[in-house]
């Protein structure tokens, strides 16, 4: 039975690949001339167009530095001794050992501060900046062609998407009418 079905599924499949081979196919009876183009006008449409512009300009930026003396360290130094020596007047023991510490690290703190402000100096330097901006303008575009053409001694009007020359391809379809 699982022979059979398969069977039937298989024929019904190759039928339907090969039946577009044997189908019959209409006869039409065009067949394409040409015609000879009386006239020709562009269509034209007004479209709006954007136009990028970079512009760049130059401004002036403050900045900050530090001159000589900053690679030395006897501010730092300097510091941190002093204030060792005004931790170590106050507690006693332990405390007095801490407060020694504390002053030295303060101290030295507060000499690398001094050192930065007394080196530091501001200076204007160039910098360039630059923008991209829009200019929108309306330019006009041609979109096809209304031609006029003549076959057979009628005058037939077509749009096209290109200018055709001299001469038109036409397709004519001849049919009996009972």
């Amino acid at each position: 039975m699982k022979r059979m079905i398969l069977f039937v599924v298989s024929a019904a499949i190759a039928l339907a690949a090969v039946s577009p081979a044997f189908a019959v196919k209409r006869y039409d009876p065009a067949f394409y001339d040409y015609a000879e183009v009386i006239d020709v006008t562009p269509i034209i449409e007004l479209v709006r167009v954007s136009s990028p512009r970079r512009e760049c300009w130059t401004e002036t930026q403050t900045r900050y530095g530090y001159r000589g003396g900053h690679n030395s360290y006897t501010p730092e130094i300097f510091g941190a001794i002093v204030g060792a020596a005004i931790g170590n007047r106050f507690g006693s023991g332990r405390g007095r050992d801490l407060a020694t510490a504390a002053g030295a690290v303060l101290g030295g703190s507060i000499g690398h501060d001094v050192k930065r402000q007394r080196h530091r100096y501001a200076y204007d330097e160039p910098v360039e900046r630059c923008e991209t901006r829009h200019e929108f303008h309306e330019e006009e575009h041609v979109v096809g062609y209304q031609v006029k053409y003549r076959y057979g001694g009628r005058v037939y009007h077509s749009r096209t998407g290109n200018d055709p020359g001299d001469r038109i391809r036409v397709r004519v379809h001849v049919e009996p009418v009972e």
